[in-house]
């Protein structure tokens, strides 16, 4: 079944990297911004780079939520609260979002290698609170690099989703193996979602001491899909 996936702050360097991948597998993309015209231009660069048929819209970010069947939300942390707020009236019924967001010190000038204490105990329990009862949320994407993202290579990495439903958490694992090389786990409950988080700073320490871009996370010892 055709849907309409929306990458909300979808201009950054995560954002653009999903987008890619997503428009890449065929899927119909609205890359949403504070600004129209950037996301426009966003969008203009991405179809000239995987070719005519990439099926990528600009949008603002409002119109892009209201048009979505899926949204992915990979502003910074700082971001997040004003933006849901702005589109708390906005969701269709039946929206299912997937939070990317990391509360990383980086956002409020802090070190990118720690986390900010959330006081509902992860971003995504943060963005649950913020989302109509009929919009439902899942937690994934967080431990999947931009760079590695932003490549043609296939990914090596696995995402952990966590969510409360069990139904969008099978829609976000599909969303997953939608990029080359990376595997959707269940990660359990949405409340799970603040270690998936941790891991983020740490991955970044890890890339800064390696002088790597792309560290990502291996689970062995699950079967094979």
């Amino acid at each position: 079944m055709a849907r309409t996936i929306a990458i909300l702050g979808g201009t950054g360097a995560e954002g653009s990297g999903l987008a890619f991948r997503m428009a890449k597998a065929g899927e119909h993309i609205l890359i949403g911004s504070r600004e129209a015209a950037r996301a426009q231009e966003a969008a203009r660069l991405l179809r000239e780079r995987i070719g005519d048929g990439a099926l990528i819209e600009g949008l603002d970010n409002p119109s892009a939520a209201a048009a979505c069947d899926l949204a992915v939300l990979t502003v910074p942390f700082s971001g997040v609260v004003p933006l849901l707020k702005q589109l708390k009236s906005i969701w269709k019924p039946g929206t299912i979002v997937i939070d990317t967001t990391v509360p990383l010190a980086a956002t409020v000038g802090g070190a990118a290698t720690r986390v900010l204490g959330v006081w509902q105990g992860s971003a995504a329990e943060q963005t649950k609170e913020l989302l109509p009862p009929s919009v439902s949320l899942a937690a994934a994407f967080q431990n999947l690099g931009a760079e590695s993202l932003a490549g043609d290579e296939p990914v090596d990495c696995d995402v952990l989703v966590c969510s409360d439903d069990e139904k969008t958490k099978q829609v976000a694992s599909e969303l997953v193996s939608k990029i080359p090389g990376a595997r959707p786990l269940n990660g359990g409950k949405l409340e799970n979602a603040r270690i998936v988080e941790s891991l983020t700073a740490l991955l970044i320490g890890l890339n800064m001491r390696y002088k790597v871009h792309g560290a990502g996370i291996r689970f062995t010892g699950l079967p094979l899909k």
